[in-house]
């Protein structure tokens, strides 16, 4: 039986089918069936971090604590922060 909290069920099950945990897979379904919520929607204010500068780059590495970015190059600087 249909859970009635779950707005789209069969995007919920197709999640749940994925590997998705029933809650994570109930958030998404509900998001995408209200479409005020614009889910897909970009999220982010700031430009892509291949149009930082290298500097702006090793703040935000120091920001968020990544290890031996003094060594990285502007590639390996955006991996890190990425992954």
């Amino acid at each position: 039986m249909p859970n009635p909290s779950i707005k789209d069920e069969d995007t919920y099950q197709s999640l749940r089918e994925k590997g998705y945990s029933e809650e994570k897979a109930a958030r998404i379904a509900n998001a995408q069936a209200d479409r005020s919520m614009s889910p897909s929607q970009k999220g982010g204010k700031h430009p892509p971090y291949e149009e930082w500068t290298k500097e702006e780059l090793l703040e935000k590495a120091k920001d968020v604590g990544v290890e031996g970015r003094s060594e990285m190059s502007k590639d390996a600087l955006i991996k890190a922060l990425r992954g």
